[in-house]
């Protein structure tokens, strides 16, 4: 009797594993694509990206005056560091803007000021909900009293 080595996949499960592949990136599509319109999940990581990057760039400054570079800038067209959405240019990362999009802010402030840890100060500091709103979908992102900077909200 012959013994089978175990090296590989057999073809059963390389169809399956194509398959679940399929079905997965099917799902994903469908979140970042929307029929004919931009999705406003497709940006909501962006922003999460650039309100991390201008809050851990508070906290590494150790200075105890604010920089526009540390202030987080929330208006319709742009979510950044105050400098950065003031002055764009595509040589500076700390900023979002996108014509298919508008961004707001709950409780309505312009900007975040973040302490040396990396907590909201001022109207900020109860927590602020940033919506992403484009033509059929619309996404959240949350800015937590603790400095938690997610999509899941504040627990």
């Amino acid at each position: 009797m012959k013994t089978r080595k175990g090296l590989g996949f057999t073809l059963v499960e390389l169809i399956v594993v194509i398959i679940l592949l399929a079905i997965i990136s099917a799902y994903a599509a469908s979140r970042y694509i929307g029929v004919g319109s931009f999705s406003a999940f497709a940006i909501q990581d962006s922003v999460i990206s650039v309100a991390r990057q201008v809050q851990l760039n508070r906290m590494q400054s150790n200075t105890s005056a604010l920089n526009d570079s540390f202030v987080l800038s929330i208006s319709s067209s742009c979510i950044g560091s105050k400098q950065s959405c003031t002055s764009p240019s595509e040589s500076r990362s700390d900023w979002v803007s996108d014509d298919s999009v508008s961004f707001s802010a709950t409780p309505n402030i312009n900007a975040i000021e973040f302490d040396l840890l990396g907590n909201p100060l001022g109207s900020a500091s109860a927590g602020v909900a940033i919506a992403i709103q484009a033509s059929n979908s619309r996404a959240v992102v949350s800015v937590c009293p603790n400095g938690l900077i997610s999509t899941s909200g504040c627990f």
